[in-house]
């Protein structure tokens, strides 16, 4: 079965990479296809037999600022042809399951999210929006128009797919809201390479991910600012100057790390820090199987990943007050690693090769 790969563009690490891995490993001769490559960026791309870019891949600057080109992503994945293959399998949040394939060739989609900033988060990503948007003083009424035609093509793109897998609950949830279709639900697979080094005392609490406005991670600053506590911070991203700016002494940034590094830092951690609405939050995991509870705000994916006052705690409302309430609380509490490792365990990687081939099978 000859089989394609495709995804919205390679130019960072996180848990739909993980996935892109994963897939890599059922399917080692598929090649990807992507809107934009940067090698540097994504050295994990580099297993793939081949990177295949859109003809936005050459056009200077643009390609290297995702915000610019939204708009051209449609007609990017469209102009692919995919006619030589008998199966593709799209991971996307954007315009990847927009692909036309013909009649003979199999779509299958795994959603991890309808389009963040056409739908669930859209009122944030207008609130937040950086450079470029910021250097133009009209973009609200010039932008509107892009929106309204990328919604719509982003509804018609939603029933290209012959099937759509959504990565969790909140997920099928939203493909139903926002693109009234049904989708059936795999978890995304827990793949975190490398031992925990066990400790006796634990050090710090975590916050691991991109660092970006709906992370929101200047929460968790403002939260240990105040209580004078030590926190470390795994991840790049738009916000990490302002992240450090804002951080006081007890705060360190650590940037990206390898998974063997990642495993030691999750080693010394007392919980993990989980202040953002997730689509479902493989940090939550990662975490979990090295032995560290999750204090998480109450919403979204980590409501199927964290049970409460078992593996972690949930904090009720994105506020410093809600979060450090939670945080004296957690500090009073004790938890079995043993309870937050099995917990983990679920969402093993093997469990998703398995369900995913159950439905190509199918």
């Amino acid at each position: 079965m000859k089989t394609a790969i495709v995804y919205d563009r390679i130019n960072k690490w996180g848990g739909a990479e993980r996935v892109l891995l994963s897939l890599h490993d059922i399917f080692p001769e598929a090649p990807i296809y992507t809107s934009v490559y940067d090698a540097r960026k994504a050295p994990w791309a580099k297993v793939f037999p081949k990177v295949v870019t859109s003809f936005i891949q050459d056009i200077p600057v643009l390609h290297r600022v995702h915000e610019l080109v939204g708009w051209l992503t449609p007609l990017a994945f469209e102009q692919f042809d995919f006619s030589q293959y008998d199966l593709v399998i799209s991971v996307t949040s954007e315009a990847a399951k927009g692909i036309i394939t013909r009649p003979g060739t199999k779509h299958l989609c795994y959603c991890l999210t309808p389009t963040r900033y056409l739908w669930s988060g859209y009122e944030e990503y207008q609130k937040n929006r950086q450079w470029p948007f910021n250097l133009l003083p009209f973009y609200n009424l010039l932008s509107k128009p892009f929106l309204n035609y990328l919604k719509k093509w982003d509804k018609v793109a939603a029933y290209r797919p012959d099937e759509i897998i959504a990565i969790s609950k909140e997920v099928q949830t939203r493909i139903k809201k926002y693109y009234q279709r049904p989708a059936s639900v795999i978890y995304p697979p827990l793949t975190l390479k490398g031992k925990t080094i066990p400790v006796g005392k634990k050090e710090y609490y975590l916050v691991v991910g991109r660092l970006i406005p709906y992370k929101k991670v200047g929460l968790a600053v403002e939260a240990f600012n105040q209580l004078k506590k030590p926190l470390v911070i795994v991840g790049e991203g738009s916000e990490e100057k302002k992240l450090k700016r804002k951080a006081g002494k007890t705060i360190n940034f650590l940037g990206n790390l390898k998974d063997e590094e990642l495993a030691k830092v999750y080693g010394k951690a007392k919980a993990l820090i989980l202040p953002q609405e997730e689509d479902f939050g493989l940090v939550s995991l990662e975490a979990q199987s090295s032995g560290v509870p999750v204090i998480a705000y109450k919403k979204g994916g980590a409501l199927e990943t964290v049970i409460d006052g078992k593996t972690g705690l949930f904090f009720e409302s994105q506020t410093v007050v809600s979060l450090l309430k939670t945080i004296v609380k957690f500090e009073k509490l004790k938890f079995k690693e043993q309870d937050l490792i099995t917990n983990a365990n679920k969402f093993s990687e093997k469990v998703f090769k398995k369900e995913i081939l159950s439905i190509i099978n199918k």
